[in-house]
C-alpha cells in the first residue's frame, strides 16, 4: 500500500467522513429491525421460521468478511467502500419484498454478506484515520454507529406508526442512505495498493492474534446479545415489572452503550485501551451481580446500565487493536468481526436454552462470567501501538494490506 502523508486538516475531513458511514451502517439496520413483524407478515412465516431466517444474516456477513480485503486491494480503499456500502443500503429492500421464507433466507443472507463487508471496509478505513491521527477515534465511531440506529429505528417507528408498506419505506430510506453514503465516501482516505503489493488470497482464516482479541469482543457481544433481547424479558417474567418499565430497562442499557461509546476515545487517550477494558469488566461484572441478585426493577435496571458502560467501547477497542496487529489489517479485522457477528448470533438464543433448562437468573450468571472475562483478559489489547495515553507506534501501514 502506498504510504501517502496527510495534513492534519484531510485527517479530521477523513474522521467526519468515515463517522458519516458508521452513522449509515448503523442507521440501515435501525430501518430493518424496526419493519421485522412487517417483513414477517407478508412472507407469512411462523415465529420459530422467522427465528430461523434470521440466522441468515449472520451466516452471510461470516462468509463474506473475509473477502473484503481482497475487495479493497483491487479497487482501492475509498472506492471498495463506496461500492460495498451501496450494495448494503440498497440490500435493505430485499427482505421486504420476500413473499416466503425461502425467498427471506436469501434476502437476509445477501443483507447480511453486504452488511459484513461493509463493517470491514469502513472499521479498516477508521482504524487507519485513528493511526494517522494518533488520537482515539474509534469508540466515537460506534458511538456513531449506535446514533445512526437510533435514528433509523426512529424513522421505522414513525413509519410503522402510520401503517405504511414496509416495500415502499425501505425503497426510500435506501435512496436517501445510499446518496449519503457516496458523498461520505467521497471524503474517506484513498489509499491504494502499490505495484509491489501482492494481492490477497479471496479467503483466508484470521490470523491467531485476531483469535485472541476476538475472544475479548466475544464476551462484549455476547453481554450485548444477552443484554438488548432479555432485560425486557428478565425484568418482567423475573421481577413481575409492567411492559413500560421492563421497556424501560433496555432503553437505558442502550443509552449508557451511546454516551459511554461518544465519550470513549477521551478516556482511552487518558487510560489506553487495556485499563479502560479492565475498568470496564469490573463495571459489567458490577451490574450483571446486580442484575442477577436484584429483588426489585430499580436494581436489575442499574445493573443493566452499567452493563451498557462496562461493555460499550470494548469493540471498538477490538477492531482497533487487530487493525494494529499485524501486516494484515483486513485479514484481521474481519477475524474479529467474524468472532463478534457469530457471539451476536448464539448469545441470545444461548441464554434462552439455558433459561429453558434452569432458569432466566443463571442465564445472566453465565454472562456475569463472560464480563469478568474482559477485565481478566484485557491484556490481549496490547498487541501494539497505543497503550496509555494518545500515543501511537503503529507502523505507517494503509489499509487493506492483507499478505500473508
Amino acid at each position: 500500500m502506498s504510504a501517502v502523508v496527510y495534513d492534519k486538516r484531510e485527517l479530521k475531513r477523513a474522521r467526519y467522513a468515515v463517522a458519516t458511514v458508521f452513522a449509515v451502517h448503523g442507521a440501515v439496520t435501525g430501518s430493518f429491525a424496526t419493519r421485522v413483524p412487517w417483513i414477517q407478515d407478508h412472507a407469512s412465516v411462523s415465529a420459530g421460521q422467522l427465528g430461523l431466517a434470521l440466522a441468515f444474516p449472520a451466516i452471510g456477513a461470516s462468509l463474506a468478511m473475509p473477502l473484503a480485503g481482497s475487495v479493497s486491494h483491487r479497487f482501492g480503499a475509498r472506492a471498495a467502500l463506496r461500492g460495498l456500502l451501496s450494495l448494503w443500503t440498497l440490500a435493505l429492500v430485499l427482505p421486504a419484498l420476500a413473499p416466503n421464507l425461502l425467498t427471506l433466507c436469501v434476502a437476509l443472507f445477501v443483507y447480511g454478506a453486504t452488511a459484513g463487508m461493509s463493517d470491514v471496509a469502513m472499521n479498516a478505513l477508521g482504524v487507519e484515520v485513528e493511526n494517522r491521527m494518533d488520537k482515539s477515534i474509534m469508540s466515537g465511531l460506534h458511538g456513531m454507529w449506535s446514533a445512526g440506529a437510533l435514528i433509523g429505528s426512529a424513522a421505522g417507528t414513525l413509519a410503522a406508526h402510520l401503517g405504511s408498506d414496509a416495500r415502499l419505506h425501505h425503497a426510500l430510506a435506501a435512496v436517501a442512505l445510499t446518496l449519503i453514503g457516496v458523498a461520505a465516501c467521497q471524503g474517506v482516505l484513498d489509499l491504494r495498493p502499490t505495484e509491489d503489493d501482492e494481492p490477497p488470497p479471496r479467503f483466508a482464516l484470521p490470523p491467531r492474534s485476531a483469535l485472541l482479541i476476538g475472544a475479548i469482543g466475544f464476551c462484549a457481544v455476547f453481554a450485548e446479545g444477552a443484554s438488548l433481547d432479555w432485560s425486557a424479558v428478565y425484568l418482567r417474567d423475573v421481577l413481575d415489572s409492567s411492559a413500560g418499565v421492563a421497556a424501560a430497562s433496555t432503553t437505558g442499557f442502550t443509552l449508557t452503550m451511546a454516551i459511554a461509546r461518544i465519550a470513549g476515545d477521551a478516556v482511552v487517550d487518558r487510560f489506553g485501551p487495556v485499563r479502560t477494558v479492565r475498568v470496564g469488566g469490573l463495571f459489567a461484572t458490577l451490574g450483571g451481580l446486580l442484575v442477577v441478585v436484584s429483588g426489585n426493577a430499580a436494581v436489575a435496571m442499574t445493573g443493566f446500565a452499567l452493563l451498557g458502560l462496562g461493555i460499550a467501547v470494548v469493540v471498538p477497542l477490538c477492531f482497533a487493536a487487530a487493525g494494529r496487529s499485524g501486516p494484515n489489517p483486513s485479514q484481521a479485522i474481519a477475524g474479529v468481526a467474524t468472532i463478534t457477528y457469530t457471539s451476536g448470533l448464539i448469545a441470545p438464543s444461548l441464554i434462552g436454552t439455558v433459561a429453558d433448562a434452569t432458569s432466566l437468573v443463571t442465564s445472566f450468571v453465565l454472562v456475569t462470567v463472560l464480563a469478568f472475562g474482559l477485565t481478566a483478559f484485557a491484556g490481549v489489547l496490547r498487541a501494539s501501538g497505543r497503550q496509555s495515553g494518545g500515543k501511537v507506534s503503529a507502523p505507517d501501514a494503509t489499509v487493506p494490506d492483507p499478505r500473508p
